[in-house]
């Protein structure tokens, strides 16, 4: 009687393939997760930047309170989640929110940082060329020193 099963060459061919076929799909899934990371650095950039216009166009309707000598911006991206209170408000009771949370930037590799450390902030007097903080955020930047998959660097999305 003949017993059945795969002979040793059959196994190592069968190993080697799959190797094979490893190799290339791993260059396929790191690709894969440098997109959805570029995916979420563009909404995070997307809702910082709007929650600082809201910030403004507040400050500018009368809404927040801003100083005379003051650009309008917020003076920090921690206050666009704490709030401000509402002048409007009869009592000063109501607060203005402009986010529920601060989004992380992706490809900031420190998992330490608070949120709102991990990106970099330009102030209003400061230039497009040169981004530098100062009183007040005027934009945000990615800190990252690495290239998009485009070709551009995330610090200048």
């Amino acid at each position: 009687m003949r017993q059945r099963g795969f002979t040793l060459i059959e196994l190592m061919i069968t190993v080697a393939i799959i190797g094979l076929l490893a190799l290339g799909v791993a260059p396929l899934a790191k690709l894969g997760i440098q997109r959805a990371k570029e995916s979420e650095l563009r909404a995070s950039l997307r809702d910082i930047r709007t929650a600082i216009d809201a910030y403004k166009d507040a400050a500018d309707s009368g809404r927040i309170k801003k100083d005379v000598d003051k650009s309008g911006y917020p003076p920090n991206l921690e206050v666009l989640v704490e709030g401000v209170e509402d002048t409007k408000s009869p009592d000063h009771a109501k607060m203005v929110y402009f986010l529920r949370r601060m989004p992380r930037d992706p490809m900031n590799p420190d998992s330490t940082l608070a949120p709102e450390k991990t990106w970099g902030l330009r102030s209003y007097a400061s230039s497009a060329d040169n981004p530098q903080p100062g009183d007040d955020v005027y934009d945000v930047y990615s800190q990252s020193p690495r290239v998009a998959i485009d070709g551009t660097p995330y610090r200048s999305w």
